[in-house]
């Protein structure tokens, strides 16, 4: 524990600072949460989801996984989905991704990982499913990041897809989905005009009526 030391000083630090500023701030935070957003991102340490942009505990919600992804058979996602739409009340789901991922960037080698890549088999299914369109991006770089673009719209789908997202609709319930990618380099979010907000949005196929 000894070498640990530094990470309680700093925690001692960051509770006098907020104490100073706002004496009853531990005490107000303490009683409950009311988060209008639900943060689905990467586990990247570069990529602090309430920093980002500027929201204090109890005003985000947060996932994250390796490449910010959300698999349909995922009982952690579906979880902490169910969770923010149907206790919390949240009105906006954020799926996040960023530049320069991991992740993504594995899943566009060919060498083994280990267990990681069957994790990473997701994002070779989109990269799979748009080959064509990136397979003409000849900057690798730029086919890189049109990846993290495309995965995070795939997860997008993939949220809006569950029984937990149209029954919510079904029921009235204002929610609105969005794809967002953050630059490491210039710490600026992208929208990626990736956001649905209704049933009608979503193909047919995916469509899933609720029990009357």
């Amino acid at each position: 524990m000894r070498e640990l030391s530094i990470l309680f000083e700093k925690n001692n630090e960051w509770v006098t600072t907020r104490l100073a500023k706002d004496p009853q701030y531990f005490i107000r935070t303490s009683r409950d949460q009311v988060p209008l957003y639900l943060w689905i991102g990467c586990s990247d340490s570069r990529v602090p989801a309430n920093e980002i942009i500027g929201l204090e505990p109890g005003e985000l919600f947060v996932h994250r996984n390796l490449a910010n992804l959300f698999p349909h058979t995922d009982f952690n996602c579906l979880s902490v989905l169910e969770f923010a739409i149907d206790f919390l009340k949240i009105k906006h789901v954020i799926v996040c991704g960023h530049y320069g991922c991991g992740g993504v960037k594995a899943a566009m080698e060919d060498h083994q990982l280990g267990l990681v890549d069957n994790w990473l088999r997701n994002i070779r299914d989109v990269y799979n499913h748009s080959k064509d369109e990136l397979e003409a991006i000849t900057d690798q770089k730029a086919r890189f990041n049109r990846l993290v673009e495309l995965n995070v719209c795939q997860q997008v789908m993939n949220v809006c897809h569950t029984t937990i997202v149209q029954s919510a609709w079904a029921r009235r319930q204002p929610l609105s989905v969005h794809g967002w990618v953050y630059n490491l380099e210039t710490g600026k979010l992208k929208d990626l005009n990736c956001c649905f907000s209704s049933i009608d949005q979503i193909e047919t196929i995916y469509r899933i009526k609720p029990p009357q």
